[in-house]
């Protein structure tokens, strides 16, 4: 997919995947405090969730306004339709538990990676939001094959 747009330009991007107990939707610069105080909560348990097994991040040593930049990235890949990342917000409480990355497949034989984490004490989840995701992508995306870790 290298020479083609990540998704067609008459693609409707989602802005949002309702999924109890939880809801997606697009992160961005506002999410900062939520997200940076998720993430960093739960450096352990991302680090052993498939798809960040052996990666650089979760970096502990990562600051606030460190976060803040990589929000604004992933707000910017979105914005220009190259990537789509999502925060996951538990219903119940409103509180960032997670987060979604759609991005262009590394490998020829896929057309997106896909990877996901829940916050430690929402570990429960992992499996669920995988599902709704995964049916979220055959549904509602314009991919044929998608690597999901």
């Amino acid at each position: 997919m290298a020479d083609e747009a990540f998704v067609p330009a008459d693609f409707t991007v989602p802005g949002e995947l309702l999924a109890p107990p939880f809801r997606l939707e697009p992160l961005g610069p506002q999410h900062n405090s939520p997200d940076y105080a998720a993430w960093t909560s739960s450096i352990g348990h991302i680090s052993a969730t498939p798809g960040f097994v052996g990666r650089d991040w979760p970096d502990p040593a990562m600051s606030p306004e460190e976060n803040l930049a990589d929000l604004e990235r992933h707000a910017d890949d979105f914005a220009a339709r190259t990537g789509f990342t999502y925060t996951v917000i538990e219903l119940a409480s409103g509180e960032t538990i997670g987060c979604v990355y759609i991005y262009p497949a590394r490998s020829e034989d896929n057309d997106a990676d896909v990877s996901s984490w829940v916050r430690a004490d929402r570990a429960s989840l992992d499996t669920v939001l995988h599902e709704a995701v995964s049916t979220w992508l055959s549904a509602a995306w314009p991919f044929h094959a998608v690597s999901y870790r």
